[in-house]
């Protein structure tokens, strides 16, 4: 019974686990969200500065809200005058999109982003559908093409 037991254990935080995307590097800039491989891709040249925090635990206060997508670290972008014009949506519109209540969560690589003012850049917006996670339909999204 035991060995059963701690099978399914294993079984169940391997699952939860495997729900976030850990390839996932995200990237903060002017308080929007981003990825790295966004930035560094097709934004290199909009970038004036660079900070990485390699945990939650090292973001400095006004970056704190942001902990529960630092698993891998996070890096925040400081944008060069004139570049910050990139595209962004809140997720109270994501949400609008698909019909759902403004302050529905969305996932974003398996990362549940609950405040509806979460502003959210639209270049790692590539494929969006709706999804039924822990018995309540929401937004996924994968920043991967």
């Amino acid at each position: 019974m035991k060995k059963f037991l701690y099978s399914f254990l294993l079984l169940a935080s391997a699952t939860l686990f495997a729900q976030k995307n850990a390839s996932t590097k995200f990237a903060v800039a002017n308080d929007i969200v981003g990825t790295v491989d966004m930035f560094t891709v097709n934004h290199k040249n909009a970038i004036q500065s660079t900070r990485t925090f390699k945990s939650a635990a090292e973001l400095p206060q006004n970056l704190k809200k942001f902990g529960f997508i630092a698993d891998n670290g996070l890096v925040e972008y400081k944008l060069k005058n004139g570049q910050a014009n990139i595209d962004r949506i809140a997720v109270s519109e994501i949400n609008a999109q698909f019909g759902f209540p403004k302050d529905n969560p969305v996932l974003i690589d398996g990362y549940e982003f609950t405040n509806a003012d979460t502003l959210i850049f639209g270049d790692i917006l590539n494929k969006m559908h709706p999804v039924d996670h822990n018995g309540k339909k929401m937004v996924s999204i994968s920043t991967k093409q």
